[in-house]
């Protein structure tokens, strides 16, 4: 088992930090079109959440939580869920991600369904960013041995 850090000290101010590092993260995903930001910064502050966790415990407890294949699910689920909503606009008879077009479906004028089409979009790119960080992580620190073994 790796254990990067024994110390009580860091582990007590990740677990203070942690939830208010990923709590601003989705801030940022949640806020990207309204001001700078979005999925790609909101992203990898969430990402960097998670792999803060790793260097205050151990690589371990944040496996059992955030398995390889749930982790490759939510790669897949975010690339989804951005061309989900492209399609749905190429669908309903409007250029790729030409949001304004989902009016036809939601019970929104088209400026609020064109911010909740970049919302979706945001957070699918910042699900994507999340899970790929996690993943270059914990393959660059196990030397891509993650899941076959503990190294």
């Amino acid at each position: 088992m790796i254990r990067l850090i024994e110390d009580l000290h860091i582990q007590f101010v990740c677990r203070i930090m942690v939830p208010l590092i990923q709590f601003f993260a989705l801030y940022v995903i949640a806020h990207g079109h309204y001001s700078p930001g979005g999925g790609f910064q909101g992203g990898c502050i969430l990402g960097a959440s998670f792999i803060l966790m790793m260097i205050a415990y151990d690589i371990e407890y944040v496996k059992k939580r955030f398995p390889e294949k749930f982790n490759t699910f939510m790669v897949a689920f975010g690339v989804f869920l951005y061309a989900a909503i492209g399609a749905l606009c190429l669908i309903l008879g409007a250029e790729y991600l030409n949001y304004g077009i989902l009016h036809k479906i939601l019970p929104a004028d088209p400026v609020k369904v064109r911010a909740l089409g970049t919302l979706g979009i945001e957070i699918g790119v910042g699900i994507t960013v999340s899970a790929v960080m996690l993943s270059i992580f914990l393959n660059l620190s196990t030397f891509g041995k993650h899941e076959k073994s503990e190294v």
